[in-house]
């Protein structure tokens, strides 16, 4: 038996580092809930005053760490995982790991398009419109709208405003359910791809053998990623009925990790990350979420917030460099940690 076969058939079950392993599950959970529930709780709390600054470092930060995290932490992974020598040739005679990252931003793409357009119906059956590029009310500003209100127009007739009063005011509700409607959609699918992301990582810690090194990186990967999450989420604009929506989805990312650790704990005598099954799930899995973070980290973070963001393109020169200064970093520390993990 060769090398190669003998690490795809060999199942590593020494108890290494188990004590710490059951620890990584509460300290993974610490970690990653505080980064994804401070930006939602800050934002509503009454005592706790947080500079927008801080808000906005938090936003544009999230979002160079979700960036980094497609390319870095999901799409190159993918690559090795299906490219691996456990696998029969024919994984080899083909880009698949590309091909499911590709198949993955178009089946995003379609899903968000159906959703956008049948938003943009209901607008106009109740005589509303908006911006084709998601910055007015009822638009599909999914990761934290650039604006939640329509702009002011000119009175025409004292009138004219006094008589339409109540019908505006109902239309503007329905406008508002509709926006907070794409945006949860669009978050959701933010959400899906990092949960999908978050148990892999947590199942490899289970079982990984460099376990130490491993679990310090994912303590600051969980952790930056959760505050790029949270930010998100903390920017939601909903109804107050729905005001529970941010909160589950903090809690949500935070608990997808110590799951994945959990079930790498209880496997792990059987599981072997290198065999041909676990190179496939994980590959498939890891390139499928880099198409969901990199369709959503280019088109609705990069391009909603700063080039079709008229807010952002008429503000000052220092606005614009903090704003990609924060960004750029959070991408540079989360791609900087891929050199461990």
């Amino acid at each position: 038996m060769s090398s190669d076969d003998s690490a795809c058939s060999t199942v590593d079950a020494r108890d290494q580092f188990n004590h710490l392993r059951i620890a990584s599950i509460f300290i993974v959970l610490v970690g990653s809930c505080s980064g994804a529930l401070f930006p939602v709780l800050a934002k509503r709390s009454s005592w706790l005053h947080v500079p927008k600054a801080v808000f906005d470092f938090a936003k544009y930060f999230g979002s160079g760490v979700i960036i980094a995290t497609a390319f870095i932490h999901l799409l190159s992974p993918a690559i090795d995982e299906l490219s691996s020598p456990c696998l029969a040739p024919g994984w080899s005679e083909y880009p698949y790991a590309l091909a499911f990252c590709l198949l993955s931003v178009f089946s995003i793409f379609i899903v968000e398009l159906i959703a956008f357009r049948w938003g943009t119906s209901k607008l106009k059956k109740i005589g509303k419109s908006h911006d084709a590029h998601g910055h007015h009310t009822g638009s599909h500003a999914a990761h934290g709208p650039e604006s939640s209100v329509e702009p002011a127009q000119a009175p025409q007739k004292e009138a004219s405003l006094d008589t339409d009063k109540e019908s505006q005011d109902h239309h503007h509700g329905h406008s508002f359910e509709d926006s907070a409607t794409t945006q949860i959609i669009g978050v959701a699918i933010l959400e899906f791809g990092v949960l999908l992301h978050s148990v892999l990582i947590g199942l490899t810690l289970a079982v990984d053998q460099a376990f130490k090194v491993l679990f310090v990186v994912i303590i600051f990967h969980q952790t930056f990623e959760g505050l790029g999450i949270g930010s998100r989420l903390a920017h939601l604009q909903l109804p107050s009925r729905l005001n529970w929506i941010p909160i589950v989805g903090g809690i949500l990312y935070g608990i997808t990790t110590p799951i994945g650790i959990a079930i790498g704990l209880g496997v792990k005598g059987a599981y072997n990350p290198g065999s041909a099954t676990a190179s496939i799930v994980s590959g498939v899995l890891d390139a499928l979420s880099s198409g969901i973070l990199l369709y959503t980290g280019l088109v609705e973070l990069l391009a909603h917030e700063f080039l079709f963001n008229q807010e952002m393109m008429e503000s000052s020169n220092g606005k614009l460099a903090y704003a990609l200064g924060s960004m750029l970093l959070g991408c540079a520390i989360m791609a900087l940690l891929g050199k461990w993990a």
